[in-house]
């Protein structure tokens, strides 16, 4: 039975040491083969030379090129509304007129004030010239005379005053006040917006300042337009540079027949430059963005440590220019004809191996037009 015992346990043993010698065997195997990480699936572009239009883009604001909000100068009650809320009107139209019936009562006074006075001041020239009167009573004649006048002139001046005109052409605005309505001195009536020419106003930093002229040509779109919205010209740039942005602000006149840009719009700028460059334009993805510094990843044959050569990437940096589109200017590090990943950068690394698959690659488009934008 003892005998039996240690035989089985012998053959256990026997087969444990088997295996372990085995395991050794191919461990060992693995150890003196080099490991390789499987080659990783990217798309690519070739690089290639474009000329493009040196160009400044800003965000801007649609601003009139006249812009009020019309109010009461003197208290008073509405008495007739002239105008209706969005209309266009043209300089000198009245608006709105304010109650002057006092006012004209008074006007009456001060008229017929005026009229008794130039009639004394008649009378004394007459009796002035007869030796009647003296000089100092006839000046106190005339003194009444012309502040009879100045009184009657003060009530035409407060009567106009309570109609409110258009002091330029433009559109109006939603009104703001009703028949009936007591308006104080200085409450608001109707908006009042010139929009042919228009302004836009956007910053650029001031780097740019000294390329940038009056004159040069500007592109505006609209939030929700594809096109672009209006073409004009820089027709002036701030003499100050602000000092905690160090940007420096500029202003850009646009034709406006249409009304499409309107005061306060939200509106992307493109300040194009009179002086065309060479670049290598690559799609925004084939860069790999990092603090130390902008690189793109090139397709080159590599040399593993075996002596064999593969498909693999070199990391290169590289000097970025100006955005268009999809696309973004590459000023140094990059030569034509390379190959260049354009998507998959960001699971790269220096030497890695690369499988090239450009059945489906990202935008790249110097104008794209998304179908939901």
């Amino acid at each position: 039975m003892r005998k039996r015992f240690f035989i089985t346990l012998g053959v256990v043993f026997a087969i444990i040491a088997g295996l372990g010698l085995v395991k050794y065997r191919q461990i060992k195997v693995a150890m003196s083969t080099p490991w390789s990480a499987p080659p990783e699936a990217v798309t690519t572009v070739v690089a290639k030379q474009e000329s493009w239009t040196a160009s400044q883009g800003a965000i801007g604001t649609v601003v009139a090129v006249q812009g009020v909000v019309l109010s009461a100068d003197l208290p008073g009650v509405v008495q007739e509304i002239t105008f209706d809320s969005g209309h266009w009107v043209k300089k000198g139209d009245v608006l709105v007129r304010l109650d002057t019936s006092q006012e004209r009562a008074q006007l009456e006074a001060a008229e017929a004030q005026s009229d008794l006075a130039n009639m004394n001041l008649d009378r004394a020239k007459e009796l002035m010239e007869k030796q009647v009167i003296s000089q100092a009573e006839y000046d106190g004649f005339e003194a009444e005379a012309k502040r009879a006048a100045a009184t009657a002139e003060s009530f035409r001046a407060m009567i106009a005053r309570k109609t409110i005109v258009a002091p330029f052409a433009g559109r109006l605005g939603i009104r703001q006040v009703n028949l009936g309505q007591y308006l104080a001195g200085g409450d608001p009536i109707v908006p009042l917006q010139a929009t042919d020419p228009i302004y836009v106003n956007f910053n650029l930093p001031q780097q740019a300042v000294n390329s940038l002229k009056v004159g040069d040509e500007v592109n505006v779109t609209i939030e929700g337009m594809d096109e672009v919205a209006a073409t004009g010209k820089v027709t002036a740039i701030n003499s100050l540079i602000n000092a905690d942005t160090r940007n420096v602000e500029v202003q850009a006149s646009f034709r406006n027949p249409n009304g499409t840009l309107r005061p306060g719009m939200f509106a992307t700028v493109q300040v194009m430059g009179n002086v065309d460059s060479n670049v290598i334009a690559l799609p925004v993805s084939a860069i790999n963005y990092a603090p130390y510094g902008d690189s793109v990843f090139i397709v080159e044959d590599v040399a593993g440590p075996d002596g064999k050569t593969y498909k693999g990437v070199r990391q290169q940096f590289v000097k970025l220019g100006g955005g268009r589109g999809d696309q973004v200017a590459i000023l140094s590090g990059v030569k034509v004809g390379e190959e260049i990943v354009s998507s998959g950068v960001f699971k790269l690394r220096p030497g890695a191996a690369v499988e090239v698959n450009n059945s489906v690659t990202p935008s790249n488009d110097p104008a794209p037009k998304p179908e939901d934008s």
